[in-house]
């Protein structure tokens, strides 16, 4: 998923991280939660919730970016990020995840659930 900021232009540089996702549903609602960022998305389908993930996903750069606080916040969350520029932003293991994210923990515990994946671009940190 590449991101398109307000100003229309595209976020091509960096680097594309493939993340996990998992689908469950909880109260009549699909949900598609991404555990390394702490973002879902829902609707009544899984098509409807990936959609608003992507949406949420997209909002969720678009603004870190522009108040240039992704990086603390990708820190904050147990990302690694290195001056290497062939692999200068690795996420958090799962097993991490899941003894820190009490929202996966519950998820992984509670829940019947499905895994997916994404592709995500994030810009270049240097």
């Amino acid at each position: 998923m590449s991101v398109k900021r307000k100003t229309g232009l595209m976020i091509s540089k960096g680097t594309s991280i493939k993340l996990p996702l998992i689908s469950f549903e909880e109260g009549g609602a699909t949900i598609c939660y991404c555990p390394a960022l702490d973002i879902s998305g829902y609707g009544y389908s899984e098509k409807e919730a990936m959609d608003s993930y992507k949406y949420v996903m997209a909002e969720y750069l678009d603004h870190s970016i522009q108040k240039d606080t992704l990086q603390k916040d990708l820190k904050r969350m147990g990302w690694h990020i290195t001056t290497n520029l062939r692999k200068n932003i690795i996420p958090p293991p799962v097993t991490m995840l899941l003894e820190h994210n009490t929202n996966f923990k519950r998820v992984f515990e509670k829940f019947d659930y499905k895994k997916l994946s994404t592709s995500v671009q994030f810009p270049a940190f240097s």
